[in-house]
């Protein structure tokens, strides 16, 4: 799992996924129910190689959230090919 902490981070790390799919996970530190969930996606990332998952903290990347729009915590954005598939609350 990758941290993202600005645009080009996450525009580097989209590209970089290239056909894999990619699981973007929008948390807060103070959010209980993401640190419940935090050990299953951990799981998944490390039993499926070919999934990139990314984690943007709502507080420390705004901007990010806003683009996405993010209104609860966790929001997990399915991308393919750079282009959203879904989005799961």
């Amino acid at each position: 799992m990758c941290p993202i902490l600005y645009q080009a981070d996450l525009e580097s790390k989209l590209a970089d996924a290239g056909d894999n799919l990619v699981v973007i996970d929008f948390y807060a530190t103070w959010c209980g129910p993401c640190r419940l969930i935090a050990p299953k996606l951990e799981e998944l990332a490390s039993s499926n190689p070919d999934i990139v998952v990314l984690k943007v903290d709502v507080d420390e990347c705004e901007d990010l959230a806003m683009q996405y729009d993010i209104k609860v915590m966790p929001t997990f954005v399915f991308l393919k090919k750079g282009a959203k598939v879904c989005i799961k609350i």
